[in-house]
């Protein structure tokens, strides 16, 4: 199977290269394609002709999206609704990441693939539109997830994960305020890309689904628990979302409920395996 992966620097993808390492890879980043220009998608998808295309690309800087929203839906929306195209020329499958954003987040028991939507910050609405792909691919796969983390990232400009970023903080700090506030899934990329394969070889119906590691946090219970893992001593004190003024609101609660693909494990067992992979 020949494979196209978009976004190959990114986290995730470079995660998708070694899960489907055993096939024909092709892997493009924005040097090599910009998924914005729908004249140079179709080019080169047409040449490579994959069998399978999956999209690792977006624009995840929530607060930048709030001022430069032309930017977050070109990249967001735009960007895989022309992939989505492509790709249904050459009748390839198409695998696409959205977001826990696009929920409004006031459901405290956790969304599952068939609520409905309701974004509150631009971010949100960029990745919704992502989600329209399947008005233009019959054969295609929409996974939402949440709070990625991993290895980072080899793209330039990447955003570090939460985790990263508490472990470069820890060094020059031992007392963190961090927000207690905004239940969520912490997720590994590690695990993402493995039950992204789970997906495609294992003969689901194309449609919605939600990949994340099992339980949701606040950002405090995250950071605590990284700490706890590493058996270092940084205070953690928790503070309301107040402390950091952003531009986007956040969703309050935005747990997602897998209900249609096998279940990962307790995001703090991925979170030891990551850890334990960096000592």
């Amino acid at each position: 199977m020949k494979i196209l992966i978009i976004g190959s620097k990114g986290m995730l993808g470079a995660q998708l290269q070694k899960v489907f390492a055993a096939h024909d890879l092709v892997c493009c980043d924005r040097e090599e394609i910009d998924i914005t220009s729908e004249e140079q998608v179709e080019q080169k998808v047409l040449e490579i002709k994959p069998d399978l295309i999956v999209n690792s690309a977006a624009f995840n800087d929530v607060d930048r999206c709030e001022t430069d929203f032309d930017i977050a839906k070109a990249v967001n929306s735009d960007g895989p609704i022309n992939i989505a195209k492509a790709a249904q020329k050459v009748g390839a499958v198409f695998v696409h990441y959205s977001s826990d954003y696009v929920f409004d987040g006031t459901k405290k028991d956790g969304y599952v693939e068939i609520d409905q939507p309701g974004p509150i910050s631009r971010y949100g609405e960029s990745k919704l539109g992502g989600e329209k792909v399947f008005n233009y691919c019959d054969k295609a796969y929409v996974i939402r997830t949440s709070r990625l983390f991993g290895s980072p990232a080899k793209s330039e400009g990447a955003k570090k994960s939460f985790v990263d970023v508490m472990l470069f903080l820890s060094e020059t700090r031992d007392s963190l305020d961090v927000v207690d506030e905004e239940f969520s899934n912490p997720t590994f990329v590690n695990d993402l890309a493995a039950q992204t394969k789970v997906l495609v070889d294992g003969n689901y119906d194309f449609g919605l689904y939600h990949g994340v590691n099992e339980g949701a946090c606040t950002w405090f219970e995250f950071a605590k628990a990284i700490f706890e893992i590493l058996g270092k001593n940084v205070t953690i004190n928790p503070v309301s979302s107040d402390k950091f003024p952003r531009p986007a609101k956040r969703p309050e609660f935005s747990s997602l409920i897998n209900t249609k693909l096998p279940k990962l494990r307790h995001w703090r067992e991925a979170l030891s395996a990551y850890l334990n992979s960096k000592s």
